[in-house]
């Protein structure tokens, strides 16, 4: 009856390992390289000094006091832990997908209900990468924002490790949670929204024979809005989580109750608003380059497409 009820085709074990490779070298490559745009941000969100600063003006300043290496502050944690995440988020991204796709029963249903397919496709997916992840991004937020903190990822995991323990690791999973998650939706709902619209705009048959070229001109027009969205819904926890892993709010209160008291504080407008522009700038190369790569990786890696549940008529 299972099988009977089946939509998708069956991806075996060989090709989520080509899912998670093609996620892994795309989001390690393109976190890796956004490091020190990285570093600017995480600086204008938790230095009072930085508060107001643009992101060339913050970065000229960071390179005068410290050296233009100071750019790449965090890039090792950053390096390796976006290359076990990212491989996480697409490869269950796909499972999941898949999943859901199977469990309401039809194309046809599936199709009607994409959007929350997305949704909650792209949100299992995160939740379960940002485990992963997440003693990496507090070592590397600790590295960024508390200078001297430590050489590199090797000491700087070893010290936190020493020092805190399981707590200083995961004490900012909430909001990581908070950050990554809405991240992950934007990233992949606005994503399909995107490329069905294009797709729909030029027609089946034009689709058909789209080239190399023209596909990774809609991938990366696609990845640009999807970018603009995960940067602004995931940007308030962002903020928060540099400031908790630098060590702001009352290290007594357990780290929802913590989050909350914070954003109290900041208020609504340094939420929002501090670091926004060069978060997104940075988020829109990211989640471009992300599906670029992806989309380039499991070309190359003989892997299967993705499962579709777009709407086919055209505009």
């Amino acid at each position: 009856m299972a099988q009977a009820n089946k939509t998708t085709p069956d991806f075996g074990a060989i090709d989520y390992i080509k899912f998670f490779s093609a996620g892994a070298l795309a989001a390690t490559s393109t976190h890796g390289a956004a490091t020190p745009i990285d570093v600017v941000k995480t600086r204008i969100q938790v230095d009072d000094a930085m508060k107001g600063l643009n992101m060339v003006k913050a970065a000229r300043q960071i390179v005068a006091k410290e050296g233009a290496s100071a750019l790449l502050t965090g890039f090792g944690p950053t390096a390796v832990g976006y290359l076990i995440q990212g491989g996480g988020k697409f490869a269950g991204y796909e499972f999941f997908k898949k999943k859901y796709i199977d469990l309401v029963g039809s194309q046809d249903t599936a199709t009607k209900h994409r959007t929350a397919i997305y949704l909650s496709a792209s949100a299992s997916a995160e939740f379960f990468a940002d485990i992963a992840l997440c003693p990496l991004e507090a070592t590397r937020i600790r590295l960024v924002s508390q200078r001297g903190f430590a050489n590199g990822l090797t000491s700087g995991f070893l010290r936190l490790a020493r020092e805190e323990g399981f707590r200083g690791f995961y004490s900012g999973f909430i909001p990581l949670l908070f950050k990554q998650v809405p991240y992950a939706v934007g990233q992949f709902s606005v994503h399909e929204a995107a490329v069905e619209l294009i797709y729909r705009s030029i027609g089946s048959e034009r689709k058909a024979r789209l080239t190399n070229i023209e596909s990774t001109g809609i991938e990366l027009t696609s990845g640009i809005a999807a970018g603009v969205a995960a940067a602004v819904l995931s940007h308030p926890a962002d903020t928060l989580l540099s400031a908790m892993n630098k060590g702001s709010g009352d290290p007594k209160q357990g780290s929802t109750a913590r989050m909350f008291s914070l954003a109290r504080e900041f208020g609504p407008k340094r939420l929002l608003l501090s670091g926004l522009g060069p978060r997104v700038f940075m988020t829109c190369g990211l989640v471009a380059g992300q599906f670029v790569i992806y989309a380039q990786c499991k070309t190359l890696t003989g892997a299967p497409p993705g499962i579709e549940i777009h709407k086919e008529a055209s505009l």
